[in-house]
């Protein structure tokens, strides 16, 4: 393993083959060569507007896709094209927090048969049992542990979004990717949520690939920043560093269309030109 870093995107690249009329062929790059580190304890926000790409290279790299191209390399090893045991270590080690709590979460199940899911998948016993292992997942989410037998249905999308992120959390991965997941929720009840994966991440210590598109957000809990356009990356850096200095003219036009109530920011921004 070099360094700090946990996982290692390289040219990563990802083409569709289409019908069009007459069943005639075509190939769209969804993503085309994109490369960045995540490191350990780390965030990085992949930014960028509808059909940038960033949420297909979300799923190159927890491997619910596979690329056209490329390498990923977690904690020094390729698993690029890794099966058998390998993938399924890896994906014990890498989970997924979805857009919509509902359509990820089965509603058939209880919260309770959501959160072991996982561990049943990796074959796992629960240290103090299975319903004692639920319950305190439940807690560490904020969600009543008297609530396991309840179905999401009988949830908020905030506390659905809570059972999405304990089942990332059940076989305690080194990577999570949250996939636009506070998109959907209300502005009051997305400050929450983004307060409770900053504090899981320093209880824990594990790292983040945060999909977003609301830059204020990506502000505050990213360290790194990649911004995607058209497929590619266009501009990479520390966040601070890519939200006071953007170099790319795409970054620019993404900063300027923040909404803004501060006069004082606005001064400041425009002097800096």
């Amino acid at each position: 393993m070099s360094g700090d870093v946990l996982l290692s995107a390289r040219d990563l690249t990802k083409r569709f083959t289409t019908r069009g009329p007459y069943g005639r062929k075509s190939e769209f790059t969804a993503v085309d060569g994109v490369g960045f580190d995540v490191r350990l304890g780390e965030t990085l926000a992949v930014v960028g507007e509808s059909g940038s790409g960033k949420s297909t290279t979300a799923r190159l790299v927890a491997k619910l896709m596979e690329p056209s191209a490329g390498t990923l390399r977690f904690e020094g090893e390729d698993i690029t094209r890794a099966t058998g045991a390998r993938l399924a270590h890896y994906r014990a080690n890498v989970q997924v927090v979805f857009q919509d709590p509902f359509s990820s979460l089965n509603p058939r199940h209880t919260v309770e048969r959501i959160l072991l899911a996982p561990l049943d998948y990796q074959g796992t016993k629960p240290p103090g049992g299975r319903r004692v292992f639920a319950r305190e997942l439940m807690e560490r989410v904020g969600l009543d542990p008297d609530h396991a037998q309840r179905y999401p249905a009988q949830f908020s999308g905030g506390q659905a979004q809570r059972i999405g992120i304990a089942r990332a959390l059940a076989v305690s991965p080194k990577l999570v990717i949250c996939d636009e997941a506070v998109s959907a929720l209300d502005v009051s009840v997305q400050a929450q949520v983004i307060e409770l994966l900053m504090g899981l991440q320093r209880e824990s210590g594990f790292s983040y690939i945060f999909i977003a598109h609301d830059l204020a957000v990506v502000r505050k809990i990213a360290q790194q920043v990649a911004v995607m356009n058209k497929g590619r990356i266009v501009e990479k850096g520390p966040c601070r560093q890519v939200f006071e200095h953007p170099q790319d003219a795409y970054t620019q036009a993404l900063l300027a269309a923040i909404p803004r109530i501060n006069p004082e920011w606005n001064r400041r921004r425009k002097g800096a030109r």
